[in-house]
């Protein structure tokens, strides 16, 4: 057997090893990150983190406990401060007269008084980063006209937020029994504000703020650990614990997290960190789809046409565990708005995102044709042929 035959031989067999080995190499499949169980967290009474962007709760213990708020009230002054001036009714700059009442507010102060100009704006700012409980009256009164009419105001806000285990007695988050939340609607309500006002971060960022020549700390403790954390808001009263209603901003992914009734600042401060961490490591965000994207048919012989292309209204974001993408299903189900017929764009059912069982999300489905009731041969054929 010659050389050159023996060379070409081997040099065959190499390739066929190569190529066996790339072949085994890809069709082993990727090894999934293990998804290891939410943080316990036995030191805090309640806890929820949200994904700001698909609005998903990545975890939560106990989000439906009802929980004195203390100075996260505060959230819902600076979300209707917003938008009265959304609506044109106030202005940032607009000086406003501090009187008796909030003047003589007790708790912590961002130090107004009557006679002394003060602005919307620089209110915000003593109402978020010094909690002051003077600012919050001062801010009711101007956009409510009085406090009670600005409470009024804020069970109302929290009814259409959906807000369904808050009630509102004050403005400030003083010690009420007609006063509570929990951590789920504080989420609910974070990710509300900062969607439609997300000013609001300028102000909350900022760790001090100057009044009068009097320069105060905020009271957030996380914005010192963490430069990722750009809000929200604090409470503290001996009914509600140590209370931080945080969210971040990293690689352009937005989480909120809630803790309530924690022990200290500091195991307050750990905590939310910890929930921080396990979603930006575990978790991420997928586009599914973008706004009036088909996502297929619903298929009715009673409806004209029989099948009915839809699509989803708005962008579909979506949480999952890392690796789990290609593991959601999704289902369709005819569940119309109102009586037909059904314009074109009309909400014609809703489609259920799923994981393992899970659901994750239910997104509304618009028709992209009109729709209505098949005719009446049509429906006594299919009546027909039903019965046989």
């Amino acid at each position: 057997m010659s050389v050159p035959f023996l060379r070409a031989v081997l040099a065959l067999c190499t390739v066929g090893i190569t190529l066996f080995t790339q072949l085994s190499l890809a069709a082993t499949p990727t090894p999934q990150i293990p998804i290891p169980p939410a943080p316990a967290l036995p030191s805090v009474a309640t806890y929820v983190l949200m994904d700001y962007d698909s609005g998903q709760i990545i975890a939560a213990k106990g989000e439906n406990l009802h929980r004195a708020p203390a100075s996260l009230t505060k959230l819902m002054t600076a979300y209707l401060t917003y938008q009265a001036m959304g609506n044109g009714s106030l202005r940032p700059d607009e000086a406003v007269n501090v009187s008796n009442t909030a003047w003589k507010t007790g708790g912590s102060r961002m130090f107004i008084q009557p006679g002394l100009p003060v602005t919307v704006d620089q209110l915000l700012h003593g109402l978020l980063i010094d909690s002051g409980n003077d600012a919050a009256v001062a801010l009711a009164e101007t956009v409510g006209g009085s406090q009670s009419g600005f409470v009024t105001l804020m069970n109302d806000a929290a009814r259409r937020l959906q807000l369904d285990n808050t009630h509102y007695s004050n403005v400030n988050g003083l010690p009420d029994s007609g006063l509570y939340t929990t951590a789920l609607d504080v989420a609910k309500l974070s990710r509300a504000l900062i969607h439609q006002y997300p000013q609001v971060l300028d102000i909350t960022k900022q760790k001090s703020y100057t009044y009068n020549k009097i320069t105060q700390r905020s009271w957030n403790p996380v914005l010192f650990r963490d430069p990722s954390v750009d809000g929200l808001k604090t409470g503290l009263t001996d009914e509600s614990g140590y209370c931080i209603d945080a969210t971040a901003l990293r690689n352009g992914r937005r989480l909120i997290a809630v803790v309530m009734g924690g022990p200290s600042w500091p195991g307050s401060t750990n905590a939310v960190e910890s929930l921080l961490n396990y979603g930006y490591r575990f978790f991420e965000d997928h586009e599914l789809y973008k706004a009036m994207t088909k996502v297929g048919e619903i298929h009715d012989p009673m409806l004209s046409p029989m099948r009915i292309p839809v699509a989803v209204a708005s962008k579909v974001t979506v949480t999952v565990p890392r690796g789990r993408l290609d593991e959601l299903q999704t289902r369709l189900v005819w569940k119309p708005a109102g009586p037909l017929p059904v314009a074109k764009g009309g909400v014609v059912g809703e489609m259920i995102i799923s994981l393992h069982g899970q659901t994750l999300q239910t997104v509304p489905l618009v028709s992209m044709v009109a729709v209505d009731r098949a005719g009446w041969l049509t429906r006594q054929w299919h009546h027909l042929q039903n019965a046989l």
